[in-house]
């Protein structure tokens, strides 16, 4: 009996809501094992999660737990946002966050779209939504 064809990774979207390093970390570690594995990703970062998205990251909480991170063997930040990058992780800052938090746009990390909770659950889709 013939097997059944590979059926698609359904998309998976992170919704980032913190703006403390551990949590941003994650929601990187996150979304590169899953578009390592083929899933399409859409990383959603609002309000304090908005942070992760800059070019310029330090101002997460405990930023320099990265050090720590990195000292110890593990992709810290810089790495993780490169490796979604060149994987395609979708990275979006909401718009209603970034005003909330009076984060200017202009400072988001290149290639980070700006936009609202309708777009991201629209890529989403059908696909599986992970909170942090």
């Amino acid at each position: 009996m013939p097997s059944d064809p590979p059926r698609p990774h359904p998309p998976l979207g992170i919704l980032l809501l913190s703006g403390a390093h551990d949590r941003a970390h994650y929601a990187f570690v996150l979304a590169a094992g899953a578009a390592a594995l083929g899933r399409a990703v859409v990383l959603f970062a609002t309000n304090q999660g908005c942070r992760a998205l800059l070019a310029d990251w330090s101002g997460l909480i405990d930023a320099a737990r990265d050090a720590r991170v990195r000292a110890a063997g593990v992709a810290g930040i810089e790495e993780l946002r490169a490796a979604c990058a060149e994987m395609g992780v979708r990275l979006i800052a909401c718009e209603a966050g970034l005003r909330a938090e009076g984060i200017d746009a202009g400072l988001l990390l290149a290639g980070v779209e700006v936009a609202g909770v309708a777009t991201f659950l629209s890529a989403v889709g059908a696909g599986q939504i992970a909170t942090i």
